[in-house]
């Protein structure tokens, strides 16, 4: 800025004398005027001023022939106004000070002040119309920001208050095309926000309400538009004011620092508080780690030529004192930005998000607040286009509506550990393991974009929500981790062949990709435990909302009933279809090694009529062939096949040949020793299964609660429909869904899916919303008898 000064140039303005006496003692010619430093400078002394690091940025500018300096004491026409300040009439030689004709009556009417000697400026032709000009240009500006008015943005619970782009630009009162940046203000209540911007920006007007009183006349967040700077003007409520919804209204502000371009921290206190830095430091800090990946999901989603999140805004720290001196000014050599990163650093602050941060305090010995320099300062930011540009008003809505839609809801201020601002419960969802109750560490409302909870620590076993699940090992070792549930049958029986199953091979675990990997009851003995050879476990968190890990073996008194209730519809095919199934099933797993199999049994071996589906075969226990009853009805013992003593069903031709001992080996006999236990037991079981068609006869009152999964609703709990809300009575019947376990009337439940999370690998009956969710494997429908329970 400075330059050597020619001899031409000297004695143009011989009246202005240098006014700081810091390198020339006064006696130099004014050659520059320094509007931060408000003084008239010599050469000499406005090149060591601002050869000093804190005042290197100062504007300057040349003295042209005739210049006449500013009022010193005043702020503009009325005293008040931030406007363009008035031009001095005179110089008082002992204040050293410039005065303008109203400022001079007012401050040097009367007492020793009158008797000052004075200089007086001659006002040329030039100098008249340059201030003419300045004052046409001012009248121009504040004509338009006449109309302009504030509306609420966002109210205290964090509701946008506009419904769209084209409402939000309706009432800003801009072109949807113009391009404009988001100034925000924060500050502590009562530190006189909206009057700073009523100040700054709209020259006095009170466009964002001011009151005297102890409440706070903002509440929620208001948005003006300011068409001389192009810029959307944001305020806010101020902090440690709130009362109610702290917590919420903590979170509001920082999603009105994300979408702003230029921040304003105003205080008022004579020494900058550590409040400050702690809340700028907490913002950074929350900013990086919650809404910069937002932010960029937003530009992404929503097509934006302009990135949302290059870098954080710029923050201007506009300090007012009255008191005590601004920051620096007992520091020459150290520039007020270097003091305040110092404090940050003490205090453990880093505010690494915001592309810079500036300092701006002005010293207020008699009010108004002279606001010029925080002007000053702000338009040299917003000129500034390196780091954040400016776009179009329906971005800074759409940016707005994102950060509100994924960081929303209610936080319990009892909860909270309020040693930072911005803790992570304000941003982060709220869902606790109900196992060992660790946090999710996702973003709130991640749901919304199919996002499973997460934890940060691994979870701990629960009897309660039996949390452990099991993974096929093969799969595993092959680079897969395929989840598989103890089951009571596999996929591919039908409900009584897999309830027959159940009763005598146990329970099963059926990998999708590797089929049935185990059997609980496979063996007689020694049978091992499925995590020492086909599975893995891993003990997983139980978040609220979801199904849980019960083990569908838990239902399988349940499926017992529904076969019953489903037999019960068509007795005749109870003792034709189904048992005959399952009778033939279980002769073939506990047959001795002699007999032919079922399935190669088509027609009698002796009298060669072949069997339907209604007719019995039976077995000779001394040869071991297939025949119809006229053939096999006569016993006798037969020990060398291990049947002992005791008389035993026969074919005809082995019976006539009683009397001759069959050939058996040795080794074959002790093969089928354990064969023909297992028979014996297992003709028990079979005998047995007949008795199944009694049970119907029991009231299902009585054993239904005795048999309902864990995760089905109680039965004298449900009072009404879990969907209509219908009353249940006893014409309207209570029915459980499969899926969720809540109970339904007919009427919302009458949807079929199989649901094999739950263990219901064949259609079963679900309510309306559990149908309409998307099923893990096919959804297949039953078409056929509704159950009746």
């Amino acid at each position: 800025m400075s330059a050597q000064t020619s001899s031409a140039e000297k004695g143009l303005n011989p009246g202005l004398m240098c006014q700081e006496s810091y390198a020339c003692s006064g006696t130099d010619e004014a050659v520059f005027e320094c509007d931060e430093c408000c003084s008239l400078q010599c050469l000499r002394c406005e090149e060591e001023l601002h050869r000093q690091e804190r005042l290197r940025n100062h504007e300057r500018i040349r003295l042209k022939p005739g210049h006449i300096p500013y009022c010193d004491p005043c702020k503009g026409p009325n005293g008040h106004s931030p406007g363009v300040r008035q031009r001095a009439a005179v110089r008082c030689q002992t204040c050293k000070i410039n005065l303008c004709l109203e400022c001079q009556k007012r401050t040097h009417s009367g007492g020793n002040k009158r008797r000052h000697p004075v200089t007086v400026y001659h006002v040329t032709k030039g100098q008249e119309l340059l201030e003419e000009e300045e004052m046409d240009e001012e009248t121009k500006r504040k004509k338009m920001t006449e109309k302009v008015v504030s509306f609420l943005l966002v109210d205290e619970n964090e509701e946008i208050q506009v419904t769209n782009e084209e409402d939000f630009i309706r009432k800003l009162d801009c072109k949807p095309d113009q391009h404009l940046k988001v100034v925000s203000i924060f500050g502590n209540t009562g530190d006189g926000k909206s009057h700073t911007l009523n100040h700054t920006f709209f020259y006095g007007r009170e466009v964002f309400k001011t009151s005297p009183a102890q409440e706070s006349c903002t509440v929620g967040v208001w948005a003006a538009y300011d068409p001389v700077h192009k810029v959307a003007v944001i305020d806010t409520e101020g902090l440690l004011g709130a009362t109610v919804n702290l917590s919420q209204r903590t979170r509001l502000l920082l999603k009105v620092l994300a979408i702003s371009d230029l921040v304003i921290y105003r205080t008022h206190a004579d020494r900058l508080h550590n409040d400050l830095f702690k809340f700028l430091g907490d913002a950074s800090e929350a900013y990086l780690k919650h809404f910069t990946k937002e932010l960029k999901a937003t530009t992404a989603r929503c097509g934006l030529d302009v990135p949302l999140s290059t870098l954080g805004p710029a923050v201007v720290i506009f300090h007012e004192t009255v008191h005590t001196q601004l920051l620096g000014s007992d520091h020459p050599s150290e520039v007020p930005e270097k003091l305040i990163q110092d404090r940050f650093r003490k205090l453990g602050r880093f505010p690494e998000a915001f592309s810079s941060i500036h300092y701006k305090g002005t010293r207020t010995y008699n009010p108004p607040t002279d606001f010029s320099g925080l002007r000053r300062a702000l338009e040299q930011q917003l000129e500034n286009n390196t780091t954040r540009s400016p776009r179009h008003p329906g971005v800074i809505f759409k940016a707005l509506k994102a950060l509100s839609d994924r960081f929303s809801g209610e936080i319990p201020d009892d909860q909270m550990a309020h040693s930072s601002f911005f803790p992570d419960e304000y941003f982060t969802c709220s869902s606790l393991c109900l196992s060992c109750g660790a946090g999710c560490k996702n973003s709130m409302n991640h749901g919304k974009e199919g996002v499973p909870h997460e934890a940060k620590s691994r979870c701990s076993y629960s009897h309660q929500y039996d949390n452990r699940v099991y993974t096929c090992k093969a799969c595993y070792e092959r680079g897969k981790e395929v989840s598989v549930v103890p089951k009571t049958s596999a996929s591919t029986d039908s409900p009584w062949m897999g309830l027959a199953k159940y009763a005598w091979s146990g329970y099963v675990i059926e990998c999708p990709n590797c089929g049935v990997v185990y059997r609980s009851r496979q063996y007689w003995f020694g049978n091992q435990d499925p995590v020492d050879t086909v599975v893995r476990t891993e003990i997983v968190h139980v978040w609220p909302g979801t199904d849980g890990f019960l083990k569908d073996n838990n239902n399988a008194a349940q499926r017992l009933l529904d076969g019953m209730n489903f037999m019960a519809q068509s007795v005749s095919e109870l003792s034709l279809g189904p048992t005959k199934a399952v009778t033939s099933w279980l002769t073939d797993q506990i047959a001795p090694a002699y007999w032919r199999p079922n399935s190669q049994i088509l027609s009698c071996s002796k009298c060669a009529t072949s069997f339907k589906d209604n007719d019995t075969k039976h077995h000779c226990r001394a040869c071991g062939e297939g025949f119809c009853d006229g053939c096999s009805s006569k016993t006798r013992p037969v020990p060398e096949r291990g049947w002992g003593p005791a008389p035993v069903r026969v074919c005809d031709n082995c019976y006539e040949a009683r009397n001759v001992q069959l050939d058996v080996t040795e080794v074959q006999a002790d093969d089928e020793g354990g064969t023909l236990i297992a028979r014996k037991v297992g003709e028990a079981v079979q005998n047995t299964l007949g008795a199944v068609v009694t049970a119907i006869d029991i009231p299902l009152g009585l054993v239904k609660d005795a048999a309902r999964p864990a995760y089905w609703v109680p039965d004298h709990e449900i009072l009404h429909c879990h969907n209509c809300r219908k009353e249940f009575s006893i014409k309207l019947s209570k029915h459980h869904c499969r899926a969720c376990g809540q109970g339904f009337c007919d009427e919302c439940s009458h949807d079929r899916r199989a649901v094999p999370s739950r263990g219901w690998d064949h259609p079963v009956r679900v309510c309306f919303n559990c149908n309409k969710k998307p099923a893990g494997t096919p959804m297949s429908i039953m078409t056929g008898k509704r159950l009746l329970y």
